[in-house]
This record gives structure tokens, C-alpha cells and sequence, in this order.
């Protein structure tokens, strides 16, 4: 299938090109403060959509906002763009495009001068920023909209003049800053679907702030998890979602995860000695889903390898299921069926006892 691409802003050619092996964001995010220290690596390929994913406070704004130039770096600090530095320069003579969360279109400009917006400020004329600027609001669908006005426009179709705003200045780093938080649910699955077909043919660097995992899962190539200012794990999203290697991301992507000491296939972990599948010796993980922990009202019959007794402190609806939260020897949760909670009368208070299959059990070094 043929990769879409965005019309250029007519600018003068750089006096020479990048080598290949240069294109593409080379950084290292420094920024200390006194209550707060960031220090990132954050390498992203030409054509690479990286999503910086962590709890609030982390510093993913913060990292977004010191390669947009809005933020200073500190000692140590650098940006490479395409083999040039980028820090050096302020942030409105960086080659950059960006979205906002909450899109920031001029309330009084229609959304074809929304886009053209940035042209006319690179010095091009006014008729042929209007021609690139309709040129791209027809590459994501809102030709019919050229002429409407912030407010007469709904989430979605603000949200991709937004993008085609940030395009329209022929960037080479694109940053998106929670570009779906502001739109409902059914509108989000929709425009999630568009925005990933755009970012596919956009041949820079992008950088994707969020706090969705569905988000960074479904529209970067690459994962960077950052926690208290700095990165805590990083890989594809399938090798993220599969190896959690902290508790916030355990939760990101919907696993137990407990750290332990392996021998062969069995790692303790406080007073449990759980079997696992792989073979393993030292420090280690052990992780399973919540939909694999099963729940009994008396010990079951038999011998499950993994099995303890637990008292429930919570019941919530999560999604089609219920979520149950297991206190014991270790806290963890269980996903089960409104139904499985009437039999087995799952209430706040109640010892219950809990088993994980070893098959579905998996451990990995720590």
C-alpha cells in the first residue's frame, strides 16, 4: 500500500542534506529544578512514532516541553535534529510541529488560515500558504471545513486541523501532546484510527506524550516509560506490554507483577513460592493477568501450584467483568464474572482463596 504523503512548504534547500544514518531526533533531556530532576535519553528514528508514557509528575511534559524550546535545558543537556543541533536555537526557529491537548486553533481564523497560519509566518505568500494549507486539510478530510471557524467544528475535526496545522510548517520533529484527552470515547476510537494512518506518512521523528496505554499501544512503534524523571523501560509495545518491569507498568498493562528469587522454574516471593514456565536463577519477575487468577471460597481440591489465601478489600466493575482486589502474603488482582461474584458472594472483609495456574505463570530476570 502506497504511504500518504503531506505537501512541502515551499522553503530554501539546506545547503546539504543529512547522511541517513543522522536523520532522526538524537537527544539527551536534562532539566534540573530543585524540587525535580529529568535526565533522558530519547533516540527516535526519521519515520519512528516514540510514545513517552509515566504517572504524573514523571516528566514526560517536561521532556516535551524542553525539545519544543519551551523549557531550558540544563547542564548536560543536547539536541540532535537530523544531525544539527536543535538546542541551540530558539523554539521558533526550530523545525517543529506541534499538538496541543487542548489544540490551541485561533478562535477568530477559520480552519484553512488556522493551517495556513504557520506558512505566512515562514515568509511564504499568502495564496500559496492557503494552497497547502487546503491541500493538507483534504489529506485528513475536512476539505468541506475550510471555511468553518474553532467553534463550529466538533473534537475530532479540531483535532485533525490541529494536525494538519503542525504538518503545514513542513516539521521534521512532530510533538503530540495527549492529542486525544479532549475527545469522547466514541469520537477517540475513530480519530485513533485516522491519526496512526496520518503519522505513517510523516517521514520525521514524532514524539507522543499520553497517558493511555491504548493510545501508545495502537500508534507508536516504540515505547518509553519514564518514572521520576528517568527511563525505567523502553522496547516495542508487544515486549513492553509482555515484561513490565515496574509496578506502574504492571498496571499500564494490566498484569500482577511481583519481584522475587528464582531457582529452575520456581521463584519466591516473600513467603510464596510461586512455579513459573521458564527456567531461571537469580532475581526475577513473576507476572500473570488478573483474568488467570481464579477464586475459591475453601481451599480446592487438589493441588494448584500456586495458591494462597486472600482477603478481599474491594469489588469495581471493569469493563465486562469485576475487578477484585486480593489482600495476603501478596496483594494482587482478580478479574472475574458478575455471576462468579454472586456464587462465590465476594464482599469487602472475606477470606477467599486464590490460584494461578503455572502455565499461565511467567517469570523473567529482574
Amino acid at each position: 500500500m502506497t504511504r500518504p504523503t503531506f505537501p512541502a512548504v515551499p522553503a530554501s534547500p539546506p545547503e546539504s542534506g543529512p547522511e541517513p544514518e543522522q536523520r532522526g531526533l538524537r537527544a539527551r533531556l536534562v532539566v534540573t529544578r530543585p524540587s525535580f530532576a529529568l535526565d533522558i535519553e530519547l533516540d527516535v528514528a526519521a519515520g519512528e512514532v516514540v510514545a513517552l508514557l509515566g504517572p504524573n509528575g514523571a516528566g514526560k511534559t517536561t521532556a516535551l516541553r524542553a525539545l519544543a524550546g519551551l523549557t531550558a535545558l540544563s547542564t548536560g543537556g543536547h539536541i540532535t535534529l537530523d544531525g544539527r543541533p536543535l538546542h541551540t536555537l530558539p523554539a521558533e526557529r526550530r523545525p517543529i510541529g506541534m499538538v496541543f491537548q487542548d489544540y490551541l486553533l485561533f478562535p477568530h481564523l477559520s480552519a484553512l488560515d488556522n493551517v495556513a497560519f504557520g506558512p505566512r509566518c515562514q515568509g511564504v505568500a499568502k495564496a500559496e500558504a492557503r494552497r497547502v494549507a487546503a491541500a493538507l486539510l483534504e489529506r485528513v478530510g475536512l476539505s468541506e471545513h475550510a471555511a468553518a471557524r474553532p467553534r463550529q467544528l466538533s473534537g475530532g475535526q479540531a483535532q485533525r486541523v490541529a494536525l494538519a496545522r503542525a504538518l503545514a510548517v513542513r516539521p521534521r520533529l512532530l510533538l503530540l501532546d495527549e492529542p486525544l484527552a479532549a475527545l469522547d470515547a466514541h469520537t477517540r476510537l475513530e480519530v485513533r484510527s485516522q491519526l496512526r494512518r496520518h503519522l505513517a506518512g510523516f517521514d520525521g521523528a514524532t514524539v507522543l506524550v499520553t497517558h493511555d496505554p491504548l493510545d501508545a499501544m495502537v500508534l507508536a512503534d516504540r515505547l518509553v516509560v519514564v518514572e521520576n524523571g528517568t527511563v525505567v523501560q523502553q522496547g516495542a509495545p508487544a515486549a513492553v506490554a509482555r515484561r513490565p518491569r515496574t509496578d506502574y507498568v504492571a498496571r499500564l498493562v494490566g498484569l500482577n507483577l511481583y519481584r522475587g528469587l528464582a531457582s529452575g522454574q520456581q521463584v519466591k516471593v516473600d513467603e510464596l513460592l510461586f512455579s513459573v514456565t521458564e527456567q531461571l536463577d537469580g532475581p526475577a519477575f513473576v507476572a500473570f493477568s488478573p483474568a488467570a487468577v481464579a477464586l475459591y471460597r475453601s481451599r480446592p481440591d487438589g493441588s494448584p501450584r500456586n495458591l494462597w489465601q486472600a482477603r478481599i478489600e474491594g469489588v469495581e466493575r471493569h469493563g465486562d467483568n469485576v475487578r477484585v482486589h486480593l489482600d495476603g502474603p501478596i496483594t494482587a488482582f482478580a478479574d472475574v464474572t458478575p455471576a462468579a461474584v454472586a456464587e462465590l458472594d465476594l464482599t469487602p472483609g472475606r477470606r477467599i482463596w486464590a490460584a494461578v495456574k503455572a502455565t499461565e505463570t511467567h517469570g523473567y530476570p529482574a
